[in-house]
């Protein structure tokens, strides 16, 4: 599919690997409804064809708002939709037990799953009714692409991030359903599972934790770049035959249960 005069709706938009995927898809032609808590720093300045809803996904009439005012500016600049990629996600370490006998916090865990799991199962699901209504495109008659994040947790999954895990393997499992009930619309679906990015999740880990990182990355030894992230994400766009599938950012690492 083509990415430019195409719409594309980013949750997580405005840091981190959802802020690289806004740069990567503008610099590529296309319009972009960001939808975040907040706007990044010095704001959206010098993005001619982005437009920002300030949305928790957690709330769905929040999320409903922010697509019925994408719908209609993407109406307005005859951008037509073109999909959804879900990059709003947050982490909170969390034991089964601790030491002193307390079980895991269900807040936690209710809050991982809502704004992981729930926030993009939402997010898809709304702003399917649309795409399912763009003219197709294309020999396939192609309508529209649904990128999700799942996480190389998803697949080998540490200790103290049951929750965390939880929401991202969902993630991975809903990829191929979701695609086999809309493909008959000519509507894509695809998940991509990074390991560990330079984004606001690592800023804050010790040096220590990085190094031990590292060990464990193939080729290259090093954590990813959100423009490899976007990268992927244009990829999937523009590559008819994707679909179904979750695909695995890693740099051939696998966790090991303990860093």
């Amino acid at each position: 599919m083509k990415i430019a005069n195409r719409t594309f709706i980013v949750s997580g938009g405005s840091s981190g690997l959802g802020l690289a995927t806004v740069q990567a898809l503008h610099e590529s032609g296309a319009f972009i409804s960001v939808l975040d808590l907040r706007m990044p720093d010095g704001g959206f300045d010098g993005f001619s064809r982005v437009a920002f809803f300030k949305v928790d996904v957690t709330k769905v009439d929040q999320i409903q708002d922010a697509i019925d005012k994408t719908i209609e500016w993407a109406k307005s600049t005859r951008a037509p939709l073109g999909g959804v990629i879900t990059c709003a996600g947050i982490a909170m370490l969390a034991k089964m037990v601790k030491s002193d006998g307390t079980p895991h916090p269900l807040k936690a865990w209710n809050k991982i799953l809502d704004v992981n799991l729930n926030g993009t199962f939402n997010l898809a699901r709304l702003t399917c009714q649309h795409l399912i209504k763009v003219d197709p495109e294309g020999s396939d008659e192609e309508r529209g692409v649904i990128i999700m994040v799942s996480s190389s947790e998803a697949f080998e999954g540490q200790g103290s991030q049951t929750a965390y895990v939880a929401s991202k393997g969902a993630i991975r499992s809903m990829t191929l359903p979701m695609a086999r009930d809309l493909g008959r619309y000519g509507i894509r679906v695809n998940s991509i599972a990074p390991s560990a990015f330079a984004t606001g999740m690592t800023a804050h880990a010790s040096p220590q934790a990085i190094q031990a990182m590292k060990k464990h990355f193939v080729f290259p030894t090093r954590i990813g770049k959100p423009d490899e992230f976007a990268r992927t994400v244009k990829w999937i766009i523009e590559c008819p035959y994707v679909n179904g599938d979750t695909f695995r950012l890693s740099g051939g690492s696998r966790i090991p249960a303990k860093l």
